[in-house]
């Protein structure tokens, strides 16, 4: 039986490689991760791109800086786990994070163009981390996966924070959060990974990473 393809270190490696880096603290890891032809190529996000996270803001690693992409438009190259074909493109940006070993992260950004879509779009997100756990054990029945529902924050018109772990024999388990949230017609989906259990998830800083983001999202 074939093994996972979104397992954590695929996942995390993955999108570390497709992302168009600059490194925003330190030089050594810029060297290692040399911008895409593909990002390279697409064009600088528009003025009155809502707001996105920088390294500082996400929860501290450690052993290591944050380090990240530019922000760039549409989806990232690798789907972040467990809401993979589940944003749209349209009216999309990102920015992808990563450290010195196997932690990740990523931030999705979408504007639509209706407060009512935006509403129905975070709860479509919503719903696809919650089914994550279940639809990975189904598609990989001999690995082992759940999910935990860390509440909801007050920011801006709602945000919820989610974690989702998965184990597959001989292969180091992943830890995963995810938080979306809402402002208006702007959904985020937060995404952070590394191998490990839920012991290992912080989740305390998350939320206050998941509300800046949230927070961020508004412009006038």
């Amino acid at each position: 039986m074939r093994k996972p393809t979104h397992s954590f270190r695929g996942a995390a490696l993955g999108v570390v490689a497709a992302a168009a880096v600059v490194a925003v603290a330190g030089t050594g890891p810029a060297q290692a991760h040399a911008p895409s032809a593909r990002a390279e190529a697409q064009a600088a996000v528009p003025q009155g791109t809502p707001g996105h996270l920088v390294p500082r803001e996400l929860p501290p690693h450690p052993s290591s800086d944050w380090y990240a992409s530019d922000v760039t438009r549409g989806l990232p190259e690798t789907a972040p786990f467990c809401v993979e074909k589940t944003l749209p493109s349209a009216g999309a940006t990102h920015r992808t994070f990563w450290t010195e070993y196997d932690t990740s992260a990523t931030q999705i950004v979408v504007r639509t163009g209706t407060v009512e879509a935006a509403r129905k779009l975070a709860a479509a997100a919503e719903k696809k981390i919650q089914n994550c756990a279940a639809d990975w054990v189904r598609d990989y029945p001999q690995g082992t996966a759940s999910g935990r529902d860390y509440g909801a924050l007050t920011a801006e018109e709602g945000a919820h924070v989610y974690g989702v772990h998965t184990s597959y024999p001989d292969s180091e388990p992943g830890i995963h959060l995810f938080g979306v949230g809402r402002d208006g017609r702007t959904v985020t989906v937060v995404s952070w990974g590394e191998m490990g259990g839920y012991d290992q998830a912080p989740v305390a800083d998350f939320k206050r990473t998941t509300t800046t983001a949230v927070v961020k999202l508004y412009h006038p």
